[in-house]
């Protein structure tokens, strides 16, 4: 049985419905100002870590986080109340959002550092519109100028980061909880779905397959901050559900 909708998740549930309706109307140019860039792409505006939890690329996308939203959000809004559950949701979001492009940047500086040094070999030109003839002949070097615009105009959109934390938060407080799951053909406890599932993402974001465009690491970040919060928690006692 599906658990009655709380105010604060139904508020989310169309915030996020809202979003995506603008997002078809206004399409690009809604796409531009609303999700989340890479800080250091021409592109970023401050107000993207937030907005960007909100936005969603595709129907699956939304339909697929607003059910898991609404089915784990529900009953962890019913245990801390509405202040505390949206305490979390943006807390576990925003820390998904630092966490994914903290690896990005990992990943640009690196491939700045390539860069520079086949600048500084006189392989490539200084604006890298121009490279040597046999710039094939440097694979690292070639991948590395491929890759560099793709991390500097990297995005990130979704709830997914806070439904992983919304995921953790209820296999930690509810570890022993039976959870039936479509194609599943039996219940598994909320503890080992959440183990499982967060291994899966673990092996998914350091495998990085060819077109994956899944932000393994956002929805690893949602999971760890949500630990982080729930630690803090449980040591200010006057302060925990």
């Amino acid at each position: 049985m599906f658990p009655k909708v709380t105010p604060l998740v139904k508020n989310i549930l169309i915030i996020n419905v809202l979003m995506f309706v603008a997002l078809m109307v206004f399409k690009d140019r809604w796409f531009v100002i609303m999700a989340g860039y890479f800080p250091l792409s021409e592109n970023f505006a401050p107000w993207q870590p937030v907005t960007s939890m909100f936005m969603h690329g595709g129907f699956s996308h939304i339909l697929f986080n607003m059910f898991g939203v609404f089915i784990f959000g529900s009953t962890l809004e019913r245990v801390w109340g509405p202040k505390r559950f949206l305490i979390f949701y943006m807390f576990t979001g925003l820390g998904a959002y630092a966490l994914h492009f903290g690896i990005v940047y990992f990943q640009f500086y690196q491939t700045q550092e390539i860069i520079n040094s086949a600048i500084e070999s006189g392989i490539l030109s200084s604006d890298m519109l121009s490279g040597r003839s046999d710039i094939n002949d440097y694979p690292e070097v070639l991948n590395a100028v491929r890759d560099y615009t793709g991390y500097l105009n990297s995005t990130v959109v979704g709830a997914s980061g806070a439904l992983f934390g919304l995921l953790f938060a209820f296999g930690y407080l509810f570890p022993n909880t039976n959870l039936y799951l479509m194609f599943f053909p039996f219940p598994i406890k909320a503890k080992y779905f959440v183990i499982g599932y967060g291994l899966i993402e673990l092996y998914m974001a350091f495998n990085n397959s060819p077109g994956d465009n899944v932000a393994h690491f956002a929805h690893l970040g949602g999971m760890l901050f949500g630990f982080i919060l729930l630690k803090k928690w449980q040591k200010d006692q006057d302060h925990f559900y």
